[in-house]
């Protein structure tokens, strides 16, 4: 692959407006910025699942701030890279004018990243697998071809966030977001099709990145970007080498931040907390600090800039020296898990603390479950409803579905997805209130 394909200003649904990649195209990278943060599905984020589900008045992340602070580390990660190419090739403003926007990309695809997941997180996206898999809508398989049922039945927030931002929703225009192929390219973490996603040996394919509906639309961006094909049945393509760094400022927010949170609900205490993060801080000044501090919270915070800065240096180090083998589509693993020692072994050891203690405490794995009570109980009300419509109360149910989230097409996949479309865009808050009500565990007034 070369930078000079790998960067696009194209836009998704404008393509006939394109007049190849102009010098004014450099602004185009920020309006991808700007086009996600007002969207209404990037708003939804702040009341969705990042770790902690409802976790009350006590703040702590949720999905928009996890996705903001996602995007602030990815535009350092990609400006690095840039600033480290510009020192190496004095003339690459001239070679590959669009490489300035690494940043900007990087920050963009970053902010998209999460759109796709549904409320309550990976138990809302075990709901939905469930539902198909296990549950009622195990009846729709006759009716889908198999490629379709994979989808359905490993429901992936990574390929709904590019449905969101490439699907013709009803009354919404033809392009989507319109988005530019390059921050298209940077999302797709796993580049193939459900049939394909299930081969935890290739990074690229543990999961998958675009549905059935969507995988057309995918290859088209591929072709412009001449993204590596691996094979042709079922899909798979190496990845576009921007994804890396996303993924690497996906893993560094997630890892350090999730301490932090877990700190402030009192789940892990300082000491543990500073065990972990002081080794990353590379400060040998900082326990001096830190001991002039009285404020838990503030120590932490402190160290946790230190520790992100410590990453992006680290993550970086690695995108830049394996620059060839990722341009070639063989670097088989995360940049986190490429960075150099002790580092690794430290966030080996956050990854094994989290997995224990935080994402398997009692509350939230009981309103995870909660959760995924909610997730089920919405489609086996609304699929069958939508599906088949013949009594009062199926009619009824389909009124209460906006109307963007309506097709013209009498297929069945087609129609099963636009219900998931409307269920896994709600906010936990509202998935939580339209199931009680529509179960009669509540009853709606009229205000």
């Amino acid at each position: 692959m070369h930078w000079e394909k790998l960067l696009s200003a194209k836009r998704w649904g404008n393509e006939d407006r394109f007049k190849g990649n102009q010098k004014e195209a450099r602004s185009e990278f920020q309006r991808d910025y700007d086009r996600i943060i007002f969207s209404s599905p990037f708003r939804r984020l702040q009341n969705k699942t990042q770790v902690f589900p409802l976790p009350g008045s006590v703040f702590v992340h949720n999905r928009l701030t996890h996705s903001l602070e996602v995007a602030s580390v990815g535009r350092s990660l990609g400006t690095i890279f840039y600033n480290r190419m510009k020192d190496e090739q004095p003339d690459l403003d001239e070679t590959c004018p669009l490489l300035i926007e690494a940043g900007n990309i990087v920050a963009s695809a970053c902010l998209a990243h999460d759109l796709g997941n549904p409320a309550f997180g990976h138990s809302g996206e075990s709901a939905i697998s469930h539902y198909f898999a296990s549950g009622e809508g195990k009846i729709y398989q006759t009716k889908v071809s198999p490629s379709q049922w994979e989808d359905l039945i490993h429901f992936e927030g990574n390929a709904n966030a590019l449905r969101i931002l490439t699907h013709p929703f009803a009354g919404k225009g033809t392009g989507g977001f319109a988005l530019t192929y390059s921050t298209l390219a940077s999302i797709a973490k796993y580049p193939c099709a459900s049939l394909a996603g299930h081969n935890k040996e290739n990074i690229y394919t543990k999961k998958y990145g675009f549905f059935q509906s969507e995988q057309s639309g995918f290859e088209k961006i591929a072709a412009e970007m001449e993204l590596i094909r691996v094979q042709d049945d079922p899909v798979v393509y190496k990845r576009h080498p921007l994804v890396y760094l996303v993924e690497a400022a996906d893993d560094i927010c997630y890892n350090i931040i999730d301490l932090e949170d877990a700190h402030r609900l009192k789940i892990l205490s300082y000491a543990e907390v500073e065990a972990l993060l002081l080794p990353l801080c590379n400060d040998p000044k900082l326990p001096a600090r830190l001991s002039e501090m009285d404020d838990d919270d503030a120590k932490i915070t402190l160290m946790r800039a230190k520790s992100i800065s410590t990453l992006i240096w680290l993550c970086s180090n690695v995108f830049y020296n394996e620059q060839e083998a990722l341009l070639k589509g063989d670097f088989n693993k995360s940049l986190m898990d490429a960075i150099e020692e002790p580092y690794l072994s430290t966030m080996k050891a956050i990854e094994k603390i989290s997995i224990k203690k935080i994402y398997n405490y009692a509350s939230v794995v009981q309103i995870e479950v909660a959760g995924y009570k909610v997730m089920g109980g919405l489609l086996e009300e609304f699929i069958p409803a939508y599906l088949e419509n013949h009594s009062k109360y199926h009619k009824k149910l389909v009124e209460l579905i906006p109307k963007q989230f309506l097709t013209k097409e009498n297929d069945t996949y087609t129609k099963i997805l636009c219900i998931l479309d409307f269920v896994s865009g709600m906010t936990d808050l509202y998935a939580v209130e339209l199931f009680r009500k529509i179960k009669g565990i509540s009853f709606p007034s009229m205000s």
